[in-house]
């Protein structure tokens, strides 16, 4: 079930709906994933949307190649997403981003949002795409009926949910981007999940 869970929190991370996820913990994944903008960068807005890449297999392996490094220095970024790290943090977020094969960090985020964003409307049981709202619903479903989650975590997760469900996820422009994360589905959900683990 606690996967279910955090499915569900990383697909309503991943749709965009930022409205929910300041409401529900999101997992470190995600919350490394938009902690702070390279160095000479301003921050995007929160709520800006996610500036949509035709994605690359280079730039995937060097997500997957990046992910070890990224989730070492997870702990010493702030959880707040708005809060920007110290430029000693910064700096490192850079040079493993350089080292994977990216310009710069900033690259390397606007990757993983790209990558989020199809990842969320990925079946985990199937492991085919269907659509984050689709997902959604299957977690809906699930959650209901289980028996053993209590009752306060239940009714936050499906109210969350519920809520999450009204709003429209992005509209996937790059359709080839969903080819690419099904063939590296397995790689890119285990290290992206580890990171929620740690």
């Amino acid at each position: 079930m606690r996967d279910v869970v955090r499915s569900t929190f990383i697909g309503i991370a991943v749709a965009g709906l930022t409205l929910c996820a300041s409401a529900v913990s999101a997992g470190n994944a995600f919350a490394q994933a938009k902690p702070a903008p390279a160095p000479a960068e301003a921050a995007p807005p929160a709520d800006a949307p996610i500036k949509q890449i035709a994605l690359t297999e280079k730039q995937i392996e060097g997500v997957l190649a990046a992910q070890k490094d990224m989730d070492a220095l997870d702990d010493k970024l702030p959880d707040n997403p708005n809060v920007k790290p110290d430029s000693k943090a910064i700096a490192q977020l850079d040079a493993i981003a350089k080292k994977s094969g990216f310009a710069s960090y900033a690259e390397y985020n606007n990757v993983i949002d790209n990558i989020s964003l199809v990842l969320g409307g990925f079946d985990p049981a199937t492991k085919k795409y269907i659509g984050v709202q689709e997902v959604l619903k299957r977690q809906i479903a699930a959650v209901q009926a289980d028996t053993k989650m209590p009752a306060k975590e239940k009714k936050q997760a499906l109210d969350d949910m519920n809520v999450a469900l009204q709003t429209p996820p992005p509209v996937i422009e790059n359709k080839g981007n969903i080819d690419l994360v099904a063939k590296y589905y397995d790689k890119l959900a285990g290290a992206l999940s580890e990171s929620e683990d740690d």
